[in-house]
């Protein structure tokens, strides 16, 4: 595995570590300021800033566990995308069931000049777990 494969793959990671901790901050560090979320029945999501609305207000009464499965992951230069089979658990915090949706998320991630990784855009294809 190269670096900037392993690299990849440690965003991913940490991405889903920060999300089940509410570390929203370290989210956003995650992704480029003009990220683009697409998301079946939904608007484009545009920007860091429309993200984070979201989370936070997500967060406010739900905690996220998350878990995913790196299909493949492909480098090319700067550029990079990586297919991940996902679940998402959002779980309210005043107790009840938690909504479940599976299914698969590719992501484009762009190389920074200090060498991480940012996701830069985001199609999420998750549906409700039967």
């Amino acid at each position: 595995m190269s670096p900037d494969e392993q690299a990849i793959r440690n965003v991913v990671a940490l991405w889903h570590r920060a999300t089940a901790a509410g570390d929203v901050e370290t989210v956003l560090g995650l992704m480029a300021e003009d990220v683009v979320f697409l998301v079946a029945g939904y608007p484009p999501m545009r920007g860091r800033v429309a993200f984070e609305r979201g989370l936070r207000g997500l967060l406010a009464q739900h905690c996220i566990e998350s878990t995913s499965d790196v299909q493949e992951v492909e480098v090319s230069g700067s550029l990079a995308y990586c297919w991940n089979s996902l679940t998402v658990r959002v779980v309210p915090l005043a107790g009840g069931p938690a909504m479940v949706r599976t299914g698969n998320a590719l992501s484009i991630l762009r190389k920074q000049p200090n060498g991480s990784w940012v996701v830069v855009r985001d199609a999420n294809m998750l549906v409700l777990a039967s």
